[in-house]
């Protein structure tokens, strides 16, 4: 039960690079399906925990080994998390950067077709927030973590010709 058939150095290597790997692929996919899980996203999530275990601990079945490979992957997620908070660069290459999908009042379709967001999915954000048409948007941001954050513009100000507001 205790004792481990795989060395645990070969068991920290296969978890770091299953970890590298799963992370390169989340961030390819995009911000929009790692926040938000459709439920055939949800069933590929789970069948990917159970297609990688066997690649990050091989033939392991000690209770050491799972403890050391569950060790390793909350370490380097540790790790990952303190390199991008103390290092900006990092942070926009391992978190990415925000994405402006709508800017006064216009969406930008080249954003939303690189992020994979129908408009029927910004607008169900935008009504979220209560505004029901564009001409009330000042921004949406596809944040990091997959949210759509909105902007509203303020009644109390007047827009300039071509949507651009007067500098104060």
């Amino acid at each position: 039960m205790l004792t481990m058939s795989t060395s645990p150095f070969e068991i920290l290597a296969r978890v770091v690079a299953i970890y590298a790997f799963l992370f390169v692929m989340m961030r390819i996919i995009g911000k929009r399906h790692a926040g938000e899980l459709a439920p055939f996203d949800l069933v590929v999530l789970l069948m990917l925990s159970e297609t990688v275990q066997n690649a990050m601990i091989g033939d392991e079945k000690s209770l050491t080994g799972g403890v050391l490979a569950a060790g390793v992957l909350f370490g380097v997620s540790q790790i990952v998390s303190y390199v991008a908070w103390r290092f900006k660069a990092a942070e926009r290459v391992l978190d990415g950067k925000p994405r402006i999908l709508v800017r006064h009042g216009v969406i930008d379709e080249a954003a939303m077709a690189a992020e994979q967001i129908t408009r029927s999915e910004l607008f169900e954000a935008l009504r979220k927030e209560g505004i029901t048409t564009l001409s009330r948007v000042r921004y949406a941001v596809l944040e990091n973590d997959g949210a759509i954050a909105v902007g509203e513009r303020r009644s109390d100000v007047q827009t300039l010709p071509g949507g651009k507001e007067p500098v104060a």
